[in-house]
């Protein structure tokens, strides 16, 4: 049995949070020991140097929402993150590639992004957008994350139409191995749904409503 909070990247990624922001969901960390916090780059360093006496992990985003800046542009945006003290680094795939069936291009990128995180001990977690994919683009989607060496397969943005579906992600969980581990985000909002995500094959979720999920099951603290 596990503490539901660390499944929950507490994530923050709206355009128009303010720098008090920042500071609330960390101060819901320390209150909800949540496993980490999903930031955008720009406050990773901030968000850092607030939560040193928290075991919470920093993770942020890379290309991101759409995936299609230059793999170069990537990799400096990465390295950045991780000066800055990033531990987890969430890439978007390059989608634009993959839908052209740039398949060695796709995998390629994200070969290169595995080698420079893991060179500084964090892990990678490829965003696929599952929302823009059919249940054959996911499995190769999985294959080729795997191949490259993500530590995580992750759902969606939150940006895109729809987010993380549940039969998706019991078809991710079926393709991929178990040392390649699955992040569902976007659109958990209850603690209903993340019990399912997590019965389905997550071991990690990507929410902004972690506080109320953990609500939601008051009475079960341990899942």
């Amino acid at each position: 049995m596990q503490n539901l909070a660390q499944y929950i990247d507490h994530t923050l990624l709206k355009p128009t949070a303010t720098e008090m922001d920042f500071r609330k969901l960390c101060e819901e960390i320390y209150t909800h020991n949540f496993y980490s916090a999903c930031v955008p780059p720009h406050y990773v360093n901030f968000v850092k140097d607030i939560l040193v006496y928290s075991q919470a992990k920093v993770c942020t985003v890379i290309g991101f929402p759409l995936g299609y800046q230059t793999t170069s542009t990537k990799l400096a945006e990465a390295e950045r993150a991780l000066k800055d003290g990033a531990d987890e680094l969430d890439v978007v795939m390059n989608i634009n590639a993959f839908k052209s069936m740039a398949y060695l291009t796709v995998k390629q990128e994200i070969r290169e992004m595995a080698e420079l995180v893991h060179s500084k001990e964090a892990l990678l977690k490829v965003i696929v957008e599952t929302a823009y994919l059919d249940n054959f683009d996911l499995s190769i989607a999985c294959e080729i994350c795997e191949e490259a060496g993500a530590d995580f397969v992750k759902t969606s943005t939150g940006f895109a139409p729809k987010g993380a579906n549940l039969e998706q992600v019991k078809l991710m969980r079926h393709n991929l191995p178990s040392t390649v581990r699955i992040k569902a985000s976007g659109g958990i909002q209850t603690y209903e749904q993340a019990i399912a995500f997590i019965e389905a094959g997550a071991e990690r979720l990507g929410t902004s409503s972690g506080v109320a999920i953990l609500k939601g099951g008051e009475g079960v603290a341990q899942y």
